[in-house]
């Protein structure tokens, strides 16, 4: 007779057979609560500054002596306002992108990647909002950008928002784990010449 302690693969709760396999535990829930954070800070964000601040008469509101200026104005193009004559295009890449980062979370096991990852896609997630829910129509809406730094109206580095934000860090975090040699299932690369 078989040990009836086993636990098989199919009774074994979420989570233990990773464990016993030396696996790391998919981080899907934490990439989802990070993207969520992010795109609910931005729609809420922008709720805010487009009703108090989007009145054409009103100054931009300096913050901490000038690091920070809230200045809204809306963006047809992408980042830097580039590529302000394709916003059906911008909206169908983000899609994209919004895509594939979804089908790459079900191999997620590492906790970098899934920062990094819900941070691009909250972000993404809240631009495409614009593009697709505000005027001047669905897959051509601008996005609400509203923070400048260093200078009100943009003067010295393009105006932004927290999607934005999110996406850069995101980003940079990416490359970081990229050149640390951490693979998206947790595992890091090692050198072993010697």
């Amino acid at each position: 007779m078989g040990n009836n302690d086993a636990v098989t693969p199919s009774s074994a709760p979420a989570g233990v057979d990773d464990e016993r396999s030396g696996r790391r535990p998919r981080r899907v829930g934490l990439f989802l609560v990070v993207a969520t954070l992010v795109l609910a800070l931005d729609a809420v964000s922008k709720a805010v500054v487009v009703a108090e601040l989007e009145d054409p008469h009103h100054a931009p509101v300096r913050l901490l002596g000038g690091v920070f200026y809230l200045d809204v104005t809306r963006n047809s193009g992408a980042a830097f306002s580039l590529g302000a004559g394709f916003t059906v295009l911008l909206t169908a890449v983000a899609a994209g992108v919004v895509v594939f980062i979804l089908r790459t979370a079900a191999r997620m096991r590492s906790i970098g990647w899934a920062v990094a990852l819900g941070l691009i896609l909250g972000g993404a997630l809240g631009n495409l909002s614009d593009r697709i829910f505000r005027a001047p129509g669905p897959g051509r809406g601008h996005v609400v950008d509203w923070i400048s730094v260093f200078g009100p109206y943009g003067r010295y580095f393009p105006i932004f928002n927290l999607a934005d934000s999110g996406i850069v860090c995101g980003a940079v975090l990416a490359v970081i784990l990229a050149l640390r040699g951490t693979d998206i299932d947790g595992n890091t690369a090692r050198n072993d010449r010697g």
